[in-house]
């Protein structure tokens, strides 16, 4: 083989990854466009009157990840079923975001942590990585770590709804979170510094806490803790 032929046959094999690699560009974006319509729909959550449609958010967030079920099934059909981690950065991001939507919708209806298979379940991926395209662990902590700070933010917002006994429990749940991932050796630079980030949602939620003792909320809030979430 001469050295043009050689080059002629390395620019078909560059042409067929980049035409991959922009395949899996077009079912991020959708992926991307309806992440954001089930975050804007559970931002609402934090409104005064969104404590009162929890539920019906939560069930209209869940139809929208039977969109999502769909991009990720066309998703595994634009590359190589071996290949995962060689195109993996293309919808880390957006999967990590999709962890965090369906950790969140799953507190919201339970106030519990999803485990990495239910959030499989709801994506409609695989747990274990032997099955091809799977929720990569990682991903799974870098979403629940996103879940962390968005609480912090409703047990501020759930205050000003009047709703007293909600920071309490997201104050217990928080705490549980952080003694898990204290158990965790964490090597990846990009995670560690997410879960150093997790010290601070602590810290606000707790002056949360400390601001309803303060002003005797929180034995009202004890009081009404055995009422609706």
């Amino acid at each position: 083989m001469s050295v043009s032929e050689m080059f002629v046959a390395l620019q078909g094999a560059l042409t067929a990854d980049q035409d991959i690699r922009e395949e899996i560009r077009k079912v991020v974006q959708a992926l991307e466009q309806t992440a954001r319509e089930i975050l804007t729909l559970l931002q609402g959550v934090h409104q005064g009157a969104g404590f009162q449609d929890i539920p019906k958010k939560c069930q209209k967030a869940r139809e929208h990840f039977g969109t999502v079920r769909t991009q990720l099934e066309s998703l595994k059909t634009k590359f190589p079923t071996d290949q995962y981690y060689r195109f993996h950065e293309h919808w880390r991001f957006v999967l990590q975001r999709l962890v965090f939507l369906a950790a969140f919708v799953v507190y919201l209806e339970s106030e519990t942590l999803v485990t990495r298979e239910a959030v499989g379940e709801i994506l409609g991926i695989e747990a274990d990585r032997e099955r091809g395209f799977h929720l990569d662990i990682e991903d799974y902590l870098s979403g629940v770590l996103t879940l962390a700070s968005e609480l912090a933010r409703l047990a501020v917002n759930s205050v000003t709804a009047g709703d007293y006994s909600r920071p309490l429990r997201i104050s217990t749940f928080i705490n549980e979170l952080d003694s898990g991932f204290r158990l965790l050796n964490l090597k990846n630079d990009s995670l560690r510094k997410r879960y150093d980030g997790l010290k601070y949602d602590v810290k606000k939620i707790e002056e949360v806490v400390y601001d309803l003792s303060i002003r005797g909320l929180n034995k009202e809030a004890t009081v009404g803790a055995g009422g609706e979430k």
